[in-house]
């Protein structure tokens, strides 16, 4: 009829209108004071729910104005199988170690993965994944460091209700998926250096949108205290998860009056970075820098010595948050997080102080 309002009517305010279309099927369950699968049959018109439980669905859902978007096929049942691990990070060992556990996983539930590289600082970066979710009729997404962390992303995840599943995500932002105690496992590190005389331990931090780099930090703080040594910021420096990043912030600690007698690079990229850096100035590794990663991809076996670092089982973690995110796919809430194990792998980058 043209769009013409009858006389009198007051257009929506738009930012009433924006909040309706951010309303989800767990805000209608809420309401409702059901479960969101039951919603979902009520949706759907599928049989075995009373009439009374229908009435107050299809009440919740017309006080919150809820429209089902193009992805609640995914709770009607008619799924794509198609999943998209969604990464910006600049360490490729860390990433592939983490793709061959999700299409692990896939491929033992017949889903098919779609890899989806995002600029993690793009200011479009929520659209962009709307637009890939609703184009590809993705039935979910995994998500990697640092996109785990994106408060407007994971806003707009849920806004879709996409299912979707992190990696080592922030505690604030876990929902479903997997996480390993970093702190901790830095905090064992540290006393290791320590248990070698090393008292000077400088740190090579991580991006700094990235969640692990904070805990990493943290770790090696309370490392030293744990130790009884005096925390240096002259020590701590700069990285980027990257072999580049980690070569040029050991070159600047090196440079330092009084250099370290061991680095802790918050990866194993950087941590090579670091190794090549330290042959580059005439020095040796482990008699006269002791040097030592976190995460044990295939780069800390490539290198000479053998790198000492923290091993989380990078591939085991990618099919974990993956299997978690297909049941949740089948379910929601019925995914959830796992927390994963570490060890320290000791190798010959680190010795006693000469």
């Amino acid at each position: 009829m043209g769009g013409r309002r009858a006389p009198g009517a007051t257009p929506a305010p738009e930012n009433s209108r924006a909040k309706a279309a951010r309303v989800r099927i767990e805000d209608v369950a809420e309401t409702a004071g059901v479960s969101m699968k039951t919603v979902s049959r009520v949706l759907n018109n599928e049989p075995n729910v009373s009439e009374r439980t229908r009435q107050r669905v299809e009440a919740a859902v017309e006080t919150l104005r809820y429209r089902p978007l193009p992805s609640a096929r995914v709770l009607a049942g008619r799924r794509s199988y198609l999943v998209a691990m969604l990464f910006d990070n600049p360490s490729p060992n860390y990433l592939m170690e983490i793709e061959m556990g999700v299409l692990d996983a896939c491929r033992a539930q017949h889903y098919n993965l779609m890899l989806a590289p995002l600029a993690y600082d793009d200011p479009d970066l929520a659209r962009k994944v709307e637009s890939l979710v609703v184009q590809s009729q993705l039935d979910g997404v995994l998500l990697t460091p640092p996109l785990t962390d994106d408060v407007a992303l994971l806003e707009r995840l849920g806004d879709l209700g996409v299912p979707y599943s992190s990696v080592s995500a922030k505690e604030q932002n876990r929902h479903v998926g997997v996480v390993v105690d970093e702190y901790g496992a830095v905090c064992a590190m540290m006393e290791h250096l320590a248990s070698l005389g090393h008292v000077r331990i400088a740190h090579i931090k991580g991006h700094p949108a990235h969640g692990a780099s904070g805990w990493r930090l943290a770790g090696y703080r309370e490392g030293l205290r744990r130790a009884g040594l005096r925390y240096d910021a002259a020590l701590v420096v700069d990285g980027e998860f990257s072999y580049e990043s980690g070569h040029a912030a050991t070159l600047r600690l090196l440079d330092l009056p009084q250099p370290p007698t061991a680095i802790f690079a918050a990866n194993d990229d950087m941590a090579a970075g670091a190794v090549c850096a330290i042959f580059e100035r005439g020095l040796s590794v482990p008699r006269d820098v002791s040097v030592c990663g976190f995460d044990d991809t295939p780069i800390a076996h490539h290198i000479h010595p053998a790198l000492t670092t923290v091993r989380q089982p990078t591939r085991e973690m990618g099919r974990l948050a993956a299997a978690e995110l297909l049941k949740e796919i089948r379910e929601l809430g019925s995914g959830g997080i796992v927390d994963m194990s570490y060890t320290l792998q000791l190798r010959r980058s680190t010795g006693a102080v000469g």
